[in-house]
């Protein structure tokens, strides 16, 4: 139980397994045994292409990475699993921000302990970034919302706003299978040739151009445009001339790493990641799962995952069952 196996991408789409000693378990530590981790794809695929742009390599760093920008890096934020020695009783499942490691120590501060069933757990995350959206978004009860990019996080922000009383929320992605995925999270799906238009709310999710000009063109007067896409190091045009200032929009940028001003009083980083713990009881957020691999064979397929067309990838470890 002294080393660990852990992921780290070593240069443009490779990444490998490395051996690495694992410090002594403190009176305040964990030592957790990996369950089950999920690949975050628009992140980790910047991560493992090197398009983290210099002036981000602060703001990007995981609580738990190693080594530096742009490689080598071992990346990740979505690890769920047990404890097997520490400062918390022996078996408790807990939830970490941490990278692809088969076992790692930390502060028993560092990880949240759940009752939420470990393969879906690695969800958190993704639902932490999604409800932080919809806080940003300042969408109320009985808005007309557009969600723009049908994958993971695009899908929780759409779930989240159709659980607000008397909402109309469409999901918009150029994926025709993305409809029933939409249908099992109870929120309507369009094409993007048919995505509503006067929306009081639009989310733009799917890093793409297109995506967010679609965004612009489906706020309605005075909407507020979330752009929670982030493109890393490429630039982007939107039509900011056109209708954009007669509409008198709100572009607005969301980022997981600050709480928005209205809850920052209220709410702390842990207590949100509790929240978003919460929501992943949901037995429907299964659907967003559609691959997985073991660990051992994640340097194999984590470049394919990051450029599929896939939803979420989970990775099982030791016993875990995919």
């Amino acid at each position: 139980m002294s080393d660990a196996q852990s992921l780290w991408a070593v240069g443009s789409g490779r990444c490998e397994l490395r051996t690495e000693a694992l410090r002594a378990v403190g009176a305040h530590d964990v030592l957790v045994e990996t369950a089950y981790s999920a690949v975050s794809k628009g992140t980790e695929r910047l991560v493992l292409e090197g398009r983290v742009p210099a002036s981000q390599f602060a703001a990007m760093a995981g609580p738990h990475m190693g080594g530096a920008f742009p490689f080598p890096v071992k990346y990740g934020y979505c690890v769920t699993g047990r404890v097997v020695a520490g400062a918390l009783p022996v078996g408790t499942a807990v939830f970490c921000l941490h990278p692809h490691q088969d076992r790692f120590v930390v502060e028993s501060s560092a990880v949240v302990p759940h009752d939420v069933p470990l393969e879906r757990a690695v969800l958190a995350a993704n639902v932490e970034t999604a409800l932080n959206a919809v806080w940003d978004s300042g969408a109320g009860p009985g808005d007309r919302a557009v969600v723009v990019g049908g994958g993971v996080v695009g899908c929780l922000v759409a779930w989240i706003l159709g659980r607000l009383p008397g909402s109309e929320v469409v999901l918009v992605d150029v994926l025709p299978e993305r409809a029933a995925v939409a249908e099992a999270l109870g929120v309507g799906f369009a094409l993007p040739d048919a995505a509503p238009v006067d929306a009081d709310v639009v989310v733009h999710a799917s890093a793409t151009e297109a995506g967010a000009r679609g965004a612009l063109a489906a706020a309605g007067v005075e909407a507020t445009v979330v752009e929670l896409s982030w493109f890393g190091d490429r630039s982007v045009a939107l039509p900011l001339g056109e209708a954009f200032h007669s509409r008198r929009l709100t572009l607005r940028s969301s980022q997981v790493g600050q709480i928005p001003p209205s809850r920052r009083p209220r709410w702390s980083y842990r207590r949100r990641l509790c929240k978003a713990l919460e929501l992943c009881a949901d037995p429907i957020l299964d659907v967003l799962f559609t691959s997985a691999c073991a660990f051992e064979d994640l340097p194999l397929h984590l470049p394919q995952v990051v450029t599929g067309s896939g939803l979420c990838h989970r990775v099982h470890y030791g016993s875990s069952i995919s």
